[in-house]
């Protein structure tokens, strides 16, 4: 036999056992792929203040009290008023936990009280600890109003010697105080789904 001919058998050979090979794995097992697709609805997030989504409108104190002895609008010893915060997730999937701050006071008078279920507070931002709550998703009621009353009474005092101290107390932040002014932040947060 000669070289020549070894070498096709062995070339030969090679090519029977790689196509062998190729061919077993062809007919050796059997695939199928099967598709699907993966869907999730996203539950919806609506967070809204006082009907807004993003801020919330200006609270005037003035403008909540009814008052005909006060001149352009503005308070004094001896007026009072309310506003309300009304919190609304009437939209929203999921629950939410609220929270609601005052930032910023500046220029309070000192005998002005804001007052929040029957509780008294001596400043706006005292009174935002105690805001905070949560709608949950399977509550009926989505809609949470927090009515907040304020007072600057007349005569604050239990003793005739406390009356006169803060008669001048209120009569010094008449004549220093041009505006009070305070930041409502209100705050929802997606209440964390229990496993």
């Amino acid at each position: 036999m000669t070289r020549k001919k070894k070498v096709l058998i062995v070339l030969a050979i090679l090519v029977m056992v790689v196509l062998a090979f190729i061919g077993g794995q062809a007919y050796a097992k059997y695939v199928s792929e099967v598709r699907g697709e993966g869907t999730a609805e996203v539950a919806t997030w609506s967070f809204k203040v006082n009907g807004q989504n993003e801020q919330v409108e200006e609270i005037n104190l003035a403008s909540t009290c009814d008052n005909e002895t006060l001149v352009g609008n503005k308070i004094a010893p001896g007026t009072s008023g309310s506003f309300n915060i009304i919190v609304d997730a009437t939209e929203s999937e999921v629950g939410i936990n609220y929270n609601i701050a005052f930032t910023e006071e500046e220029n309070k008078p000192q005998n002005l009280k804001f007052i929040y279920n029957d509780t008294e507070y001596n400043s706006i931002k005292d009174l935002g600890n105690d805001l905070s709550g949560t709608i949950n998703a399977n509550d009926e009621e989505k809609t949470i109003t927090l009515n907040i009353k304020w007072k600057w009474d007349y005569e604050t005092g239990s003793n005739p010697g406390e009356v006169t101290t803060n008669d001048l107390i209120d009569t010094q932040d008449a004549q220093r105080i041009q505006n009070y002014t305070f930041d409502v932040v209100v705050t929802g947060t997606q209440v964390e789904p229990q496993v």
